[in-house]
């Protein structure tokens, strides 16, 4: 576990998926990470997802992004919450939130929300399908949370909000307080004054999901394809009917599809590496490899801030594509994805500079200054 919050063992062993854990005071240093003004600019942008929150009880509106700032300004003195996704990708310091949680792996984590709320406001109570850590940034938050099994949702509500919330433990929480919450765990916050809240997300894929996905990845390879044929077709007394011959075949047909342990690895790893929706990678100006490898050795280089990269065995997935590396290439790439960064001086190979250099073009690293 990092330095922010020590204990990862006993955490991992006590709490995570299992109960709540509540930490004072565990992450105070982002305390001035966002203000009012920035998350209302990030709001503005297209290439943020935003919503606009408001209401109370089971009252509730909500309306999508992007904004207009002067519509954000005439917004009431209370009980609305303004909240923006993905903030890893666009926010350096959002990121090195994310990376406070690198005691779980990189492959569980998903995005960084932040939410800025006029005091009363709240998203109403309301449980997630994934874990989450709430740190508390500016300003007070009351929290409560119940474990109860009545996961009943209000009928035509704008957002999945709890029909019955019985609440169990209460908190008033301040600059630097670290919520946990399992999966479907009941939860409120109300803002007491101004405040804003991170909420960090981890993924947590369905079987529905993987199997789709799993689905999609095994019919774009280049495999064997064989159709249906009939060339002894008979006429049948009725033309609307499925001959048994028809499902016989296609039973067969199916029955044949095969995979293997490595396909499962690469439909995984290109899966959680997928950009976030709606990202767009910065291309680098053009310079030649020398001036490239020569700025990497000043440098060293860093991952953009939406490119995801994680390894397995000899392969290495970044932003949903498959290299296979050799084994120094994946020492230095292994290295890059567990610290999102190289640094200067560091000794790299002509095989790995090659790779890094492609990656600097596309818009995957950044000069690491």
């Amino acid at each position: 576990m990092t330095d922010t919050l020590p204990g990862a063992r006993k955490f991992l062993a006590q709490f995570w998926q299992k109960k709540p854990s509540f930490t004072r005071g565990a992450l105070r240093q982002f305390a001035d990470a966002l203000d009012r003004a920035r998350i209302f600019e990030l709001a503005c942008r297209d290439d943020v997802e935003s919503r606009l929150v408001t209401g109370t009880r089971t009252s509730w509106e909500v309306e999508r992004g992007p904004f207009r700032r002067r519509d954000l300004g005439r917004l009431p003195p209370r009980n609305w919450t303004l909240l923006v996704n993905g903030l890893e990708t666009v926010l350096p310091r959002a990121r090195a939130l994310q990376q406070s949680f690198s005691f779980i792996p990189y492959a569980r984590h998903d995005d960084v929300m932040a939410s800025y709320a006029a005091p009363g406001g709240s998203v109403g109570p309301h449980f997630d399908s994934y874990d989450v850590f709430l740190v508390q940034g500016a300003g007070q938050r009351r929290w409560q949370i119940g474990a109860q099994r009545d996961l009943g949702l209000i009928a035509d509500a704008p957002l999945k909000i709890l029909r019955r919330f019985r609440p169990q433990r209460e908190w008033i929480v301040d600059t630097g307080d670290v919520l946990y919450l399992p999966p479907r765990y009941a939860h409120h916050g109300v803002a007491i004054d101004e405040c804003i809240t991170w909420s960090v997300g981890f993924r947590a894929p369905g079987q529905r999901e993987m199997a789709d996905r799993f689905l999609t990845f095994l019919s774009d390879q280049e495999r064997a394809d064989s159709s249906y044929r009939d060339p002894g077709l008979k006429p049948q007394r009725h033309s609307a009917a499925i001959g048994k011959d028809m499902l016989r075949q296609i039973k067969t047909m199916l029955e044949s599809i095969r995979w293997t342990d490595a396909d499962i690895e690469r439909c995984v790893g290109e899966y959680l590496t997928e950009p976030r929706a709606g990202v767009v990678f910065q291309r680098a100006r053009h310079i030649s490899a020398h001036a490239f490898n020569r700025r990497l050795h000043v440098h060293g280089v860093r991952l953009a801030l939406p490119t995801r990269l994680l390894t397995s065995g000899d392969k290495v997935f970044i932003n949903s594509e498959t290299i296979l590396a050799p084994p120094l290439t994946r020492l230095v790439l292994g290295q890059l994805a567990d610290d999102r960064c190289l640094p200067a001086g560091l000794r790299i190979d002509a095989s790995t500079r090659t790779v890094l250099y492609e990656w600097y073009r596309a818009g995957y690293i950044e000069a690491g200054d």
